[in-house]
């Protein structure tokens, strides 16, 4: 079942995002971040959860790997200006669509 963010839909089945007709394939990792996110929307997802979900670790090197992905999943959904995602210091991220 896809979902809306902001004016962007996304399948965590297919991982494919999608705006205005134009289709971008996410990476697993970054289809199951987003999807962690979307499930989280408009509240804190855990660093932990994320980590031991997706890396199924939580050392260094994965928090490292998880801010990459994290950076990759905001340049995507950029064209939309309503969609941030916002670094919770220490504890994780939060997914906010702004409403217009």
């Amino acid at each position: 079942e896809p979902l809306p963010i902001g004016q962007f839909t996304f399948d965590p089945e297919t991982r494919i995002l999608s705006i205005n007709s134009q289709e971008d394939k996410l990476s697993p990792k970054e289809g199951k971040l987003l999807h962690l996110l979307c499930k989280y929307k408009n509240s804190t997802l855990p660093r932990s959860v994320a980590l031991t979900q997706i890396w199924n670790n939580d050392d260094y090197f994965a928090t490292r790997s998880m801010d990459v992905y994290i950076a990759k999943l905001r340049k995507k959904l950029k064209p939309d200006p309503s969609i941030e995602i916002e670094n919770i210091h220490s504890h994780g991220y939060t997914l906010k669509i702004l409403e217009r």
